[in-house]
């Protein structure tokens, strides 16, 4: 068991399969002092698995001072490992205050990085995923459901939602009244035997949920299309002179072809303005 320097280690766990887990996680896991995590009871099935005994110490939205304070006398010397009930600690999950607690303090803090539902998420929409933004849950009132969904009317990037099942459907429709009919995925049980990602326009991903409600169990990811940048490049000069000279030894079309190739022009520009210096 490796001696590790006291401080507070933020471990990622796998978001489904325990097979996930990294040498480095299980390495420091079995070498803190103990394990601060949401449900002891969940955190227990990867633990048994690892062959892993420690002193947990439960933590949610609701007890995070409470436990701040217990973990005092423990702070400067103790290594004490963070860890969620799935995935990354600290997105949609508690621990804001324990970081700011051990900054606070000047104490020492590392991340042990690892599986992220976000992430995967992204990498199977076959969304655009250069550009993305992260909202949490979505909400679980209906008027800010709303709200939610105007907000996304003018975002660009792909966006990302945690989303329980029985509100699914509700907010899909709400997105088709806010007019954003836009590509989206929702994934489930990712790294899961029972994994699957549906993709799509939102009608769409309507009916293919209606058709077996029994999908709706549980949480899922929810990313959403981001709105089309709609760009009008213009033809500049330069561009205008070989269109010139490109019509003396081609066609019309075989000019718009060519130019179309070489620019990020539509084609319909091209064809305008090539038809004007045609005449």
């Amino acid at each position: 068991m490796e001696t590790l320097k006291n401080g507070l280690y933020i471990v990622s766990t796998p978001i489904g399969n325990l097979d996930d887990i990294s040498l480095r996680a299980k390495k420091i896991l079995n070498s803190v002092n103990f394990i601060i995590c949401e449900n002891p009871k969940h955190s227990l099935k990867l633990l048994n698995k690892l062959d892993i005994k420690k002193k947990l110490f439960s933590l949610h939205d609701y007890n995070e001072n409470l436990i701040i304070k217990r973990i005092e006398k423990y702070q400067y010397n103790s290594a004490i490992a963070l860890i969620s009930d799935a995935g990354s600690p600290l997105i949609s999950d508690p621990g804001y205050n324990l970081i700011q607690d051990y900054i606070k303090k000047n104490l020492y803090i590392t991340t042990i990085p690892g599986p992220s539902s976000i992430l995967s998420s992204l990498q199977l929409s076959g969304l655009p995923i250069n550009n993305f933004e992260f909202f949490g849950f979505v909400s679980k009132n209906i008027s800010n459901m709303n709200s939610q969904a105007k907000k996304l009317q003018n975002v660009i990037a792909t966006s990302v939602f945690f989303i329980s099942g029985n509100r699914l459907v509700s907010f899909l429709k709400i997105l088709l009244d806010a007019k954003i009919n836009r590509k989206v995925a929702v994934c489930k049980e990712l790294t899961k035997k029972n994994e699957w990602v549906f993709r799509g326009y939102i009608k769409k991903i309507i009916d293919e949920i209606n058709i077996d409600k029994s999908n709706l169990k549980g949480e899922f990811t929810l990313l959403i299309q981001g709105k089309e940048k709609k760009t009008k490049i213009t033809i500049q000069t330069t561009t205008e002179t070989q269109i010139k000279k490109l019509l003396k030894k081609f066609s019309l079309t075989e000019v718009v072809e060519i130019v179309h190739r070489l620019t990020d022009i539509s084609k319909k520009e091209i064809y305008k303005k090539a038809l004007q210096l045609k005449k």
